[in-house]
């Protein structure tokens, strides 16, 4: 059964049979479909599905601002990757977009695939819609292709080895779509330097506000946070342009100002220590012998 409220005027869609019925598509398996969006018909200003919903955006109004495209990326088709509970609303004129494809597939269709052990793997479910994937005319094509390919399957009579075929060929259709990720992050190079040299402003405040001596250390929630980003994009875009997690990027940035007050004041290493929310003035020589290769002290009385 379909569910909707006035007060918050989201549609609630249980299954993939339900969202068949609700967009008018034929249910050729219960657990996957793709759905053909043509001029949705829906009253309600955002919609919830119950289960993995891929969205193929092709045609977007006002150049898919909604959907955080820019000048610098591609604007062929958008897509967009929505975990089970998850709320979307395309924008304040339509719930879905007005031409593209959906692609549904309940969880429990993973059972007992390779897929199930590793979705999670799949970041990008857990990106913001602003967030989303542009794709190329290339890529594009790809992706249809991967679609076709699942569409095919379909029209398959359903037997013992549907669920692993589906599966893989949805696994492929994401595969795709990490390349064509990590493709995004390149041609968005200055625009994560800039996002970057904002997270170190972050990062110096934080230091500066006394924080650290509580041993509150920053977590990619609080970064993510201030920099209007979901967790999991902040976590992945940090990754690929720096190789490092927030965590091991703190302790680096940690130690180089751990340097600068070595040389350039006279404070005593169980100071810095403190200042840099260390535990304790001897894990902070451990963790500085270990990195510089002399303990604080050595280090200080070897750059004079």
């Amino acid at each position: 059964m379909i569910f909707w409220t006035m007060k918050e005027k989201t549609l609630d869609i249980k299954t993939v049979c339900e969202c068949n019925r609700c967009l008018g598509c034929e249910t050729l398996h219960p657990q996957v479909s793709i759905i053909n969006l043509e001029n949705p018909n829906l009253e309600q200003d955002a919609v919830r599905f119950e289960f993995y919903a891929i969205l193929l955006i092709e045609d977007c109004e006002n150049e898919c601002d909604c959907c955080g495209r820019k000048y610098y990326d591609y604007s062929n088709a958008t897509m967009v990757f929505l975990t089970p509970g998850e709320v979307f609303g395309m924008s304040e004129n339509n719930t879905l977009p007005d031409k593209g494809y959906l692609l549904a597939f309940h969880p429990d269709l993973l059972f007992r695939t390779s897929l199930k052990n590793h979705i999670e793997n799949y970041t990008f479910f857990s990106y913001r819609k602003e967030e989303a994937l542009h794709l190329s005319q290339r890529e594009t094509a790809k992706v249809t292709c991967c679609l076709e390919n699942i569409e095919d399957e379909l029209h398959h009579a359903i037997d013992a080895h549907s669920s692993t075929i589906l599966s893989r060929h949805i696994e492929l259709l994401l595969d795709y779509c990490t390349r064509y990720y990590e493709r995004q992050f390149i041609t968005r190079e200055n625009k994560n330097k800039a996002i970057l040299e904002k997270m170190d402003k972050i990062l110096d405040e934080y230091i500066a506000s006394g924080k650290l001596q509580d041993g509150q250390l920053p977590t990619d929630a609080y970064c993510a946070g201030i920099l209007n980003l979901s967790v999991a994009y902040f976590n992945d875009l940090l990754i690929f342009e720096t190789g490092k997690t927030l965590t091991e990027y703190f302790q680096l940035k940690r130690l180089y100002i751990a340097k600068n007050l070595l040389l350039k004041t006279d404070s005593a290493p169980s100071a810095i220590a403190c200042r840099l929310g260390y535990p304790s003035v001897q894990y902070f020589s451990l963790i500085f012998k270990k990195i510089t290769g002399l303990a604080p002290n050595e280090y200080r009385c070897s750059q004079n």
